[in-house]
């Protein structure tokens, strides 16, 4: 059975995502690449460049990201906004999705989408907010990628993750140090689901959004 780990930054496997920052040699197997918003600076435009000439030259990249808001950690808000605007043009233009990093920037993610006429796939990375801010992001191609919070009892992920719907399911270890086979578990009750038909859901939500499709 195969537990596929959607976003990590615990290091890399045949079924994961690992979340590559640009530093070090570039991975070997399937990973993301992006500039995540507490790092951007004036330069990221230049950074920009090297994002979009790996993705389009190595296959192994599967998603572009981690990026996105960040109101409390991160430049200005003007400076944030066309970073992911770029990073989103370069998704959609490779037809693959996009990890999205948002803290207190759920309004900015929704005056993106309600102004772009073809957004990629975003991948909202460790979801937990309240179901209600998950309900209003269903009409665009946003999903949700659940990770450690599943495990804490009536968490706003617990409640999201019984009413989302099943195309739009993703699970993640993100920086956990947690087995991607407990979160698969969790997932898997709360659902009710076995755990080998919620391997095959979220295998399948990935090959329906994505070019560069997982086995």
């Amino acid at each position: 059975m195969k537990f596929w780990d959607f976003h990590t930054h615990q290091g890399q496997s045949s079924e994961s995502i690992f979340n590559w920052d640009l530093s070090g040699e570039i991975p070997e197997g399937s990973f993301s690449v992006g500039l995540h918003p507490w790092f951007l600076d004036q330069n990221w435009e230049e950074s920009i460049k090297l994002v979009e000439k790996l993705a389009k030259q190595n296959q192994g990249v599967l998603a572009i990201g981690e990026c996105g808001f960040d109101r409390i950690k991160g430049p200005k808000i003007g400076i944030q906004k066309k970073a992911f605007q770029a990073q989103a043009s370069l998704a959609s233009q490779l037809e693959i999705p996009l990890i999205l990093h948002c803290v207190k920037g759920h309004d900015l993610l929704v005056e993106y989408l309600k102004n772009e006429k073809n957004p990629p796939p975003i991948i909202w990375h460790g979801w937990n907010l309240k179901p209600e801010l998950a309900n209003q992001l269903l009409l665009f191609p946003v999903y949700f990628s659940f990770g450690k919070h599943l495990l804490i009892e009536n968490s706003n992920a617990s409640q999201w993750l019984k009413d989302c719907p099943q195309n739009k399911i993703f699970l993640e270890t993100d920086d956990s140090n947690l087995p991607i086979a407990q979160i698969y578990q969790a997932a898997s009750l709360i659902l009710g689901l076995s755990e080998q038909d919620l391997s095959d859901l979220v295998q399948k939500n990935w090959n329906s959004i994505s070019s560069r499709k997982i086995k």
